[in-house]
């Protein structure tokens, strides 16, 4: 499990145009990874919204985001060019990014039970180091509070 005041992996995955993204390309720049269940579904596009509407912001302050589902890449292109989100996501398929940073867990809907994405995000610094982590989010008011955050790094 990753802790805050350590290096976060050296990670590779796949984006959405099927180009590949190392997290250690974007050294040099703070950087927001966000984990999110599923594309297209009511509280992941509330929350994509959120993060593209904040977007410039983010990058005032030198900082760049990363979407990660467990969501196919072809999947991605088409929640991306639907609701026009200007940064990366990550078709995490083989899981590699969510075990890295533990955001699987169990999960029940309808009375069924499954191992799923719990909504988490991650603010790492220009060092690669892991600064501030939000588990179990709550979509209403998120990007604000990281960019709060940022602001404050």
């Amino acid at each position: 499990m990753l802790e805050t005041g350590k290096k976060v992996p050296k990670l590779k995955g796949v984006l959405q145009d099927g180009s590949t993204l190392a997290l250690s390309d974007l050294r040099g720049s703070h950087v927001v990874v966000y984990f999110y269940p599923k594309d297209a579904t009511p509280g992941c596009t509330s929350e994509a919204h959120a993060f593209r509407d904040l977007y410039p912001a983010f990058r005032k302050h030198g900082c760049e985001i990363v979407g990660v589902s467990r969501d196919s890449a072809a999947s991605h292109v088409k929640f991306r060019d639907k609701h026009e989100l200007p940064f990366p996501l990550v078709a995490d398929t083989d899981e590699t990014w969510c075990n890295a940073f533990g955001v699987l867990g169990e999960k029940a809907l309808y009375g069924r039970r499954f191992i799923g994405v719990i909504r988490s995000t991650f603010l790492i610094d220009a060092d690669g180091v892991l600064v501030a982590e939000w588990r179990g989010v709550k979509v209403a008011g998120h990007a604000a509070a990281v960019l709060e955050r940022l602001t404050h790094s």
